[in-house]
């Protein structure tokens, strides 16, 4: 056969290449500082293991689980209950529902009517705002119980 391939670095051809030698082991520390003194005795009160945690260690024997208990306010949901039906729960039977409405004679309504009796109009014309829905006030029902949940007054 042919002979051997050469060498791949100069460091198995035994030439110096650019790189110099790696050193054995390292070096003193930068900054003048010494070797570590062997069985150097924690501070006073630790133990060997290193300092203790934030709050100190606890007393030997004493039972160390915490419980924490987070709780949060109950929050209060204000509804608006206006002209159109609304979806809620029904305080009477707990059920979620979009809530029925109709339309009730208010006090906004026999306001209007005495003021159109005041100006001339009492030939039937003060009775238009117990027809007219924008003149009265809207109560709103459940579906499912019939109960009332809300009323939306005009004045």
């Amino acid at each position: 056969m042919a002979d051997a391939p050469p060498p791949y670095s100069a460091a198995e051809s035994g030439k110096p290449g650019p790189y110099p030698p790696p050193q054995a082991g390292y070096g003193p520390p930068p900054g003048g500082y010494g070797a570590p003194q062997a069985g150097y005795p924690p501070p006073q009160g630790y133990p060997a293991g290193g300092y203790p945690p934030p709050g100190g260690y606890p007393p030997s024997g004493t039972n160390t689980s915490n419980t924490v208990v987070v709780t949060q306010p109950a929050m209060t949901v204000v509804q608006t209950f206006g002209e159109a039906p609304v979806r809620t729960q029904c305080p009477h039977c707990r059920a979620d529902i979009f809530t029925a409405t109709y339309y009730e004679a208010g006090t906004f309504s026999w306001l209007i009517c005495v003021i159109l009796c005041l100006v001339g109009c009492n030939l039937g014309c003060c009775l238009i705002p117990f027809c007219m829905d924008g003149c009265q006030d809207v109560i709103h029902t459940c579906p499912n119980c019939r109960q009332i949940i809300s009323r939306y007054g005009r004045m």
